[in-house]
């Protein structure tokens, strides 16, 4: 009984196993899907025996209710890229594209996987004899045998296969002693390299490269992550810069008109010229046409804005103004930039150093494969098989009769399948072999090409660092230079508006004073007009040059408070 158990403890060992299950990420909804069923679970054999079409469905925009004030939608830098990160559909690719090599992690982990193999058959032969010795006239068996395979690479490089094997025969031949006639084997067999795929670390290669090649599409990631980062802000910076100078044509405008309406009185009065007349209605004309054009160019860089945060896709959000709170002018920092410090601080964390960077760890367990693939195949194998028979015993009083018939069955040993079980697990009839084999390919031009192709891409792999390196430096330096040129024309664009200011009020008391004519009066306030433009467009583009210097060193994600799991 104990070993009828240990019999039935063994096959249920060899038809468990793993299956590893993966979630998706949120980006669906697929809470209809269940996890993958695993062995020896209530529904394993329903959900594997009914097909199932995936169904996923895309999930909306988030959180842009908790940013809505009324009729508009009132969002700063911070909560804008919050948004952008739950609903930019181009992060969200980048994302879901990111559990592809996890799940390579996973497959790579195959080659440790058992394989159960269970086969039956049953087969039923006649057959006409052509000799007495054959026991009928008409020889009919019946054989089913039953195999149960267990194929299995351990982590040290070991495969071991277990095979069991139980057959029932049964015939109509007079001379069977045993009828049906059972059997049962266990064999036990593995085998051991000893050179080639002994290293452990060469074994479990799959696994490391797709860990390596995982943490290298998260760097990947993150460079991706950033750049997408860079243009949700800048058009976050579009909009501001269009609204303010849309305001500044605004401001025009209105100067425009004033100017225009007092030319018309003075007209009126005859303090003018008719002639004169024309200069302000033109100046007012243009200024109406940028107004508009300002209008136009602030919708058009609110649309993309939208579709940077999601918003594009709900019907009803998507009609909400928006409303930037960040101010155009940026902070008054002068601090001096150390250099040398940045760019070493980017060439120790900029994501697309690092792939380079992690290419190499792939590229040293390539080098490791191939150059054991140049090694003998020298290995140890073994095996044990263990077998039993048995069934009901025939005992006849001789062969044949007198007469040349045979001899009827004078009594019947009880047996059967439990009797061959007894045996095999007794070990009384055991089978030990093992040896060693040699496998040694006198020239293998394959591997030899294979390893020098990984010693050659090695190579490569560290001079494009090198190229990376040299590139991060320039692109550190250049973007310092462009944030310091920034400052600067910051400053001399206030300096250059305040200017301009003051000289339209003094120009203004000029001419109500009539020492300088209409066109000068103009001439200034379109001069204002322009400063006041070109301090806006200065300060958009120090908020570009700053993001740019923040995306050359590394730090977007760090200087934006933003994490990636």
């Amino acid at each position: 009984m104990l070993r009828t158990f240990s019999t039935l403890l063994l096959l249920g060992i060899s038809m468990s196993g793993q299956i590893t299950t993966t979630t998706a990420p949120n980006v669906f909804k697929d809470s209809e899907l269940a996890a993958y069923p695993q062995f020896g679970t209530k529904d394993y054999f329903r959900r594997i025996l009914r097909r199932e079409t995936p169904k996923f469905e895309l999930q909306g925009p988030v959180k842009l209710q908790d940013y809505v004030s009324g009729d508009k939608l009132e969002l700063s830098l911070k909560a804008y890229l919050e948004l952008a990160l739950n609903n930019n559909t181009d992060i969200q690719i980048q994302r879901l594209v990111l559990e592809i090599p996890k799940n390579a992690i996973t497959r790579s982990y195959s080659i440790f996987d058992p394989q159960f193999v269970g086969r039956f058959s049953s087969t039923r032969v006649k057959t006409i004899t052509t000799d007495a010795l054959a026991g009928a006239s008409t020889l009919s068996s019946l054989a089913q045998p039953l195999t149960l395979n267990w194929q299995q690479t351990a982590p040290t490089g070991t495969q071991y296969t277990i095979n069991y094997s139980a057959s029932k025969n049964s015939t109509n031949s007079a001379f069977a002693n045993l009828n049906p006639a059972y059997g049962s084997n266990l064999n036990l067999s593995f085998n051991q390299p000893l050179l080639r795929g002994r290293d452990l670390q060469v074994v479990r290669a799959p696994i490391t490269l797709a860990k390596s090649r995982l943490r290298a599409n998260e760097y990947g990631f993150q460079d991706q992550l950033q750049q997408l980062l860079t243009n949700a802000e800048n058009a976050y910076w579009d909009v501001i810069g269009a609204r303010e100078n849309l305001k500044v044509q605004e401001q025009a405008l209105a100067l425009a008109d004033t100017s225009l309406k007092r030319a018309q009185r003075e007209l009126e009065l005859g303090a003018l010229p008719a002639l004169e007349i024309f200069q302000p209605q033109a100046v007012y004309a243009r200024a109406e046409i940028l107004v508009t054009q300002a209008r136009y160019r602030l919708a058009q860089t609110e649309d993309a804005l939208r579709r940077q945060m999601g918003i594009d896709l709900d019907p009803e959000l998507r009609k909400l103004a928006i409303s930037l709170t960040e101010s155009v002018l940026p902070p008054t920092d002068n601090t001096p930039f150390d250099k040398e410090g940045l760019v070493a601080n980017a060439l120790r964390v900029r994501p697309d150093l690092m792939v380079q960077r992690q290419q190499i760890d792939i590229d040293d367990i390539n080098l490791k494969v191939t150059s054991d693939s140049l090694r003998p195949d020298f290995s140890f194998f073994g095996n044990y098989s263990s077998q039993g028979r048995g069934g009901p015993t025939l005992r006849r009083q001789t062969i044949f009769n007198p007469d040349g018939t045979t001899s009827p069955i004078s009594s019947v040993i009880p047996g059967g399948f439990g009797d061959a079980a007894d045996q095999m697990w007794g070990f009384g009839f055991p089978i030990i072999g093992g040896g060693i084999q040699l496998r040694l390919p006198i020239k293998d031009r394959n591997a030899a090409a294979n390893y020098a192709d990984a010693v050659v891409t090695k190579r490569l792999d560290q001079l494009r660092i090198r190229t990376v390196e040299q590139n991060v430096r320039l692109d550190v330096l250049t973007a310092i230079n462009q944030v310091e040129n920034s400052r600067a024309s910051v400053d001399l664009a206030k300096i250059a508006a305040d200017l301009a200011q003051k000289r339209v009020e003094a120009d203004q008391k000029r001419y109500e004073l009539g020492t300088i004519t209409l066109f000068f009066l103009l001439d200034s306030q379109n001069a204002l007009t322009q400063a006041q433009s070109d301090l806006v467009t200065q300060s958009v583009q120090y908020r570009r040059n700053q993001l740019t210097l923040y995306r050359r060193l590394g730090t977007l994600l760090t200087e934006r408070g933003i994490t990636t799991n």
